[in-house]
This record gives structure tokens, C-alpha cells and sequence, in this order.
């Protein structure tokens, strides 16, 4: 009963605003079904609206500040990530209710999530990132994560000692420029804002990402970020594009939000050009693993670089490299803070290169 009277008030609501939706939809539900009280018609009323604006059952579990992760591995397994913790819900979808939710999540923004895209990137309006796998891709999907980021900045002393977050306050009022180094989830992002903060508010920043995270608190702050293709294979802006685009906007700092292909290239020289102090984050399971790893992106750039420039050149223009890492118990902390000290010399950076700030 619920699934063909949620069809039916989908066909009747989508031209009705969001103040008169709710009165909507309840008139409708009192029509459809007479006979329920007034407590079933509120629980339906709301599991309806949920529907048809929201995301279902989902949303209860996004309106919980504890939870930084929404993952659905397909319509009976939805889990979320509490403080560090997995665990698993008692919520439930059938696949028609996720496939529907996943369109109503990627349809608005001109993409498709199907059997010819299984594969596709999001963003709620709130700014929570969106991976979303069908099938046949999915084995048994649609798969769905949905990561989302807190409302409250965190202060850079929540990472490391206060002695040692002054000294990267002053590698970044310095303008060094600054790479931060860490897996998945190990909060690099959430760093990046708090080195931010220390950033003169007199300064314009252009910051570039995949999907727009950073909530820099900083007065001039220019928002770019990279679009996929449509739903016709078109009209995609990626990273690279956008970093060239930066330099045009006139920025006393860029900040790519992670480096991850050629545009690494176009970074390095950004941060040669006149917009030192700049920063990104990158993955990599050490601070060295980094550097090695942003050398490897650089050459992805198409330019037939001879590797020893290219070498040259990242130890030339990276300053400060941090590792960040996320504990057992779900807190974020920096591991430890290379200093690249002498650009010159063509050896490994493992061989003398880096000096150790901070270790763990």
C-alpha cells in the first residue's frame, strides 16, 4: 500500500513549491486512504515527504551529527560510520526506492546513473559528496556512499600540540607552499580548513575541487569546482581546466582540494608564478610516498618531461609536506611534518632531502 501510494503522490506533487507541500501531500494521503488516524496519517505524511523532497529513510540517518558516512551496498544493507565505527543499521530499501532516490539525487545535476553510466559523482546541496554504482557493475546494487562533512570547523590544535600547530601557522603566514599527505577518510580536507584559517584575510583565495567541501573562514574566497560529463557525454570541466582558469582570476593563493591527475603539473607552476603559500592535499601513505607520488602525476600531464626535471621541480616548489592519519577511535592527527630543505640536489628525498619537524 505504501509503495503504490507513494507513486501516486509523486505524479500529483512535482509542480507544487516546498512551503505547500506538506499540506499537499497530507490532503492527498487523507483522500487516498480515509480510513487512517491521525498518528498512522502523521507517520505517513512524513515518510512520504521524506520521499519525495528527501531521501527517504537515509535521512534520518544524515540528520545525526555523529554520522560522517552513509554506505547502501545494495537495497536490505545500509551502514554508516559513526566517529571511526562501522555499524549496521535496521534500515532497508527495495531497489526500485534506490534506484529512485539515486535519481532524484543526480538527475537535477544533468547526470545519469544507469546501465550505460553505472558510474557517477554527486553532490547533496548541503555539499555531502555522492558515489553512486549501478548494475551490472553492482552485483547486487545500486551501491550508494554518501560522505558528509561537519558543520563546525576544527581547530588546528585538535591535530597535534599547540607548539607544534603554531609552527605550521607560521608555514603558512610564511607562504611555504604546503602539501597535505594521508588515506582515505584520514581528514585531509578537514586540515587543509584549519591551516586555512590562518591565511591573511586580505588575501583573495581561488580553491578548486572535485566536489566543494572546503568552508575556508576567510573573507575573499573564489569557489571553483570541476564538473563531469552530462548525460550526453559533454560539457565536462575538469580540475586542470580549472586551475588554468584560476590563474586568470587573479589569486594571491590556489588551493586544489586533491591533486590527483595532470593538473598537478599546472599546480606546480601556479606556486612558481607568483601565488606562493598555496596548498593541496594528495593520497599517499607517507610523506615520502607523497612526493613520489606527485612526481608520477606531473608526468601524467602529456608534456615528455624528462624525469629528472620533473624531479627538480616538485623539490623546487613543495615546502612543507604533512601526513595526516586517522586513529582506531575515529580522531584525526598529523603523523608528521616534512620540510624539504635543499631543492637542489637530484637525489632521492629519502637520502637527506627532508628534514623531520614533527614525529610521531
Amino acid at each position: 500500500m505504501r509503495e503504490a501510494l507513494l507513486e501516486r503522490v509523486r505524479a500529483q506533487v512535482s509542480g507544487y513549491g516546498a512551503e505547500e507541500l506538506p499540506s499537499r501531500v497530507r490532503a492527498m494521503v487523507r483522500r487516498e486512504e480515509p480510513l487512517l488516524g491521525d498518528p498512522q496519517l502523521d507517520t505517513v505524511v512524513e515518510e512520504l515527504l521524506a520521499e519525495v523532497r528527501g531521501l527517504g529513510p537515509l535521512d534520518a540517518l544524515l540528520n545525526d551529527p555523529s554520522v560522517t558516512d552513509v554506505l547502501v551496498n545494495g537495497p536490505s544493507s545500509v551502514w554508516i560510520d559513526r566517529s571511526g565505527t562501522a555499524e549496521r543499521t535496521s534500515v532497508q530499501l527495495t531497489a526500485a526506492a534506490l534506484e529512485n532516490l539515486i535519481e532524484r539525487i543526480v538527475g537535477p545535476l544533468g547526470l545519469r546513473a544507469d546501465r550505460r553510466s553505472p558510474i557517477v559523482d554527486a553532490r547533496l546541496p548541503d555539499g555531502a559528496r555522492v558515489h553512486a554504482v549501478m548494475p551490472p557493475v553492482a552485483v547486487d546494487g545500486p551501491y550508494l556512499s554518501i560522505r558528509r562533512f561537519g558543520a563546525a570547523a576544527i581547530a588546528l590544535d585538535a591535530f597535534l600540540p599547540p607548539d607544534e600547530a603554531e609552527r605550521l601557522r607560521a608555514v603558512v603566514r610564511d607562504r611555504r607552499n604546503v602539501l597535505i599527505s594521508g588515506g582515505t577518510g584520514s581528514g585531509k580536507t578537514t586540515l587543509l580548513d584549519a591551516l586555512a584559517a590562518s591565511i591573511g584575510h586580505h588575501e583573495r583565495i581561488v580553491t578548486i575541487e572535485d566536489a566543494a567541501e572546503l568552508r575556508l573562514p576567510l573573507p575573499h574566497v573564489v569557489r571553483l569546482e570541476a564538473r563531469p560529463a552530462n548525460a550526453d557525454g559533454i560539457a565536462a570541466v575538469s580540475i586542470r581546466d580549472l586551475v588554468r582558469s584560476a590563474l586568470r582570476l587573479r589569486p594571491d593563493r590556489i588551493i586544489v582540494g586533491e591533486v590527483r591527475g595532470g593538473e598537478a603539473f599546472d599546480l606546480l607552476q601556479a606556486m612558481n608564478t607568483g601565488h606562493a603559500g598555496s596548498m593541496s592535499t594528495i593520497h599517499a601513505n607517507t610523506a615520502s610516498a607523497a612526493l613520489r607520488r606527485l612526481e608520477f602525476l606531473v608526468l601524467q600531464a602529456g608534456l615528455e618531461l624528462p624525469f629528472e626535471a620533473v624531479r627538480r621541480q616538485v623539490a623546487a616548489t613543495i615546502d612543507v609536506v604533512i601526513q595526516v592519519e586517522r586513529l582506531p577511535d575515529g580522531r584525526r592527527r598529523v603523523k608528521h611534518i616534512l620540510e624539504i630543505d635543499d631543492p637542489e640536489r637530484l637525489r632521492p628525498f629519502t637520502e637527506g632531502r627532508i628534514t623531520e619537524i614533527v614525529g610521531s
